[in-house]
């Protein structure tokens, strides 16, 4: 909103369109942010999801591991 009134006051705008012309450029830019923000909640969703799921399989196998006397692995896994 400040550049499009700086640009205003530099061409000699009145005040009005400026107004305006910086209200309807706030309206898109948040418009970008809301979509942009919600694609960025689902990957990052997405992905703890998919290392908490992979964390559980891991323990869930080390303890069945453990049940059937076989050697257990020390190492956690990374993905």
């Amino acid at each position: 909103m400040g550049i499009v009134s700086l640009r205003g006051m530099l061409h000699g705008q009145l005040a009005t369109e400026v107004a305006q012309e910086a209200i309807a450029t706030l309206i898109i830019f948040s418009g970008i942010g809301a979509i942009t923000g919600a694609i960025a909640d689902y990957l990052v969703r997405d992905a703890v999801e998919t290392l908490y799921r992979n964390r559980v399989q891991w323990y869930r196998d080390e303890l069945a591991k453990r049940e059937a006397g076989l050697a257990v692995s020390t190492e956690e896994p990374t993905t």
